[in-house]
């Protein structure tokens, strides 16, 4: 059956599926709540403005409050499983959503994948010190691959519950650590000097902020299962909201708790005297909780990751599907399945994808941490952060065509154009200071992010393929008339 008999109703994604509940599940289990506390956070506090952070943290949750007022807005009008693609095909025209697909393409298939490399390091880790049990990362990383594999091309709920119940477990380990350092009283008495406005000139603001923000990437894929939500022009935009302030505030009080913990001006020394600073986290663990916290937190950190990989592998699988249901790729990826109405087809090719590359790292003998975490995930940052940016401007035209529009200038004009440009600015830093986020100051430092005009071209090009090849379907991207 080919993706242009969708009008029967048979290759459609299972409609009211998800709730805002389960919605919040998949975003916030794809920011990966414990593995930005206990990975990217204090390496952020290290080379960023080390007790200031949790003031960053809630600078970021301004921004991304701003972006998902035109965000939601524009989800009210438009409900696709495309998300950013459909959100710039119908604000630009087709070009510019062939542009998106691609970069969404390249951007959630690269933090997948690269989130194996983590996973791998975590699980052999846990296994050796807890279990006994000695054998190499990749091992786990395969294991990984193959379950989430059978999860991605089963029904949606399925891993949704799989999420939640991951995902609670995440929240209330760290929040326990909280609550003992706080009872302690810290490493010298409690302090708000964390949020104080002049911690902003300390140590390197601009780094310290782009941590923040890769810690919130996956917030942003509420959209993408409209077309499965229960009452998507409600249940998108609460989702939306709540999963930034809940992914924000349990940031900002988490952290603020871990500066506490170490003591505000002993924090980045701290951190810096240690071989790994993604310890740091469970160092504290030891010293305020005991073992029992820290081998508790550290199952859980596998399975945040975990959480992390599945989540990522159904936004990958999704843009798959309606990418090629609407002619870009080949329509045989927007088929669903007959029985658990997944993008089955998107969600094997997203599988193989990350085997392939997943293996050539593990043939090449490269660091899986150093290298595949590192080098994809924040490659997939770049792309986010510039989707991101690209919806917020989408936002302005697209209401500007649209008859009987009763939303505001607020939420249409101005807001969209302010967090479109907040987002410019942060994807400028983030490619500057590229070599940072990498550990490399070499020729990576600029070839990963040349992949992003890369992307675009070769979006580009599918776009102007299908004009030629189907003009109808062409003016027809991002409406799911096909």
């Amino acid at each position: 059956m080919s993706a242009t008999s969708s009008s029967t109703g048979k290759n459609e994604l299972r409609s009211g599926a998800l709730g805002v509940g389960f919605i919040i599940f998949f975003v916030v289990s794809a920011a990966g709540p414990l593995a930005a506390v206990a990975g990217g956070l204090p390496v952020g506090m290290m080379l960023g403005i080390g007790p200031g952070t949790p003031l960053l943290l809630l600078l970021v949750v301004g921004i991304l409050l701003l972006f998902s007022v035109g965000y939601t807005t524009m989800a009210r009008h438009v409900t696709h499983a495309g998300g950013f693609y459909a959100f710039a095909a119908r604000g630009f025209g087709g070009r510019m959503g062939s542009v998106a697909a691609a970069l969404a393409i390249l951007g959630y298939n690269a933090m997948q994948i690269g989130l194996y490399g983590l996973h791998g390091v975590a699980s052999a880790s846990f296994a050796k010190e807890v279990l006994g049990i000695d054998l190499p990362w990749w091992v786990w990383a395969y294991s990984a691959l193959i379950t989430i594999a059978i999860f991605g091309y089963r029904q949606i709920d399925l891993s949704a519950k799989v999420l939640g119940l991951l995902v609670v477990g995440e929240y209330l380990v760290v929040l326990v650590l909280d609550i003992f350092i706080i009872r302690a009283g810290g490493d010298s008495g409690l302090s708000v000097e964390p949020f104080a406005i002049s911690s902003l000139s300390n140590g390197s603001p601009a780094i310290g902020l782009l941590f923040c923000f890769a810690s919130f990437i996956g917030f942003e894929a509420t959209t993408i299962y409209g077309e499965e939500a229960k009452d998507p022009k409600r249940t998108i935009p609460l989702a939306t909201y709540v999963s930034v302030l809940l992914i924000g505030s349990f940031y900002a009080f988490s952290v603020w708790c871990m500066v506490e913990g170490a003591g505000a001006g002993k924090v980045v020394s701290t951190i810096q005297g240690l071989s790994d600073p993604t310890t740091f986290t469970f160092n504290l663990s030891d010293r305020y909780a005991g073992p029992w916290l820290t081998t508790t937190m550290s199952a859980l950190f596998v399975t945040s990751v975990y959480a992390g990989l599945l989540a990522f592998h159904n936004s990958a699988a999704r843009y798959f599907y309606t990418i090629g249901r609407e002619g870009l790729l080949p329509e045989v990826l927007g088929q669903t399945h007959p029985t658990h109405q997944s993008p089955h087809t998107g969600s094997v090719l997203q599988s193989a994808i990350a085997f392939i590359v997943l293996t050539v790292f593990v043939i090449s003998g490269l660091d899986p941490v150093l290298s595949l975490f590192s080098w994809l995930t924040n490659l997939a940052t770049l792309c986010v952060i510039a989707l991101m940016s690209l919806a917020s401007f989408a936002v302005v035209p697209f209401f500007r065509r649209l008859k009987d529009n009763d939303e505001g200038a607020l939420s249409t004009l101005v807001l969209p154009i302010v967090s479109g440009l907040m987002l410019a600015i942060v994807l400028v830093l983030a490619i500057v200071h590229f070599d940072v986020l990498t550990g490399s100051s070499g020729v990576l430092s600029w070839a990963l992010p040349a992949l992003l005009p890369l992307a675009a071209l070769v979006g580009l090009v599918l776009g102007m393929r299908l004009a030629k090849r189907d003009p109808g379907k062409y003016a027809r991207l991002g409406t799911r008339k096909f």
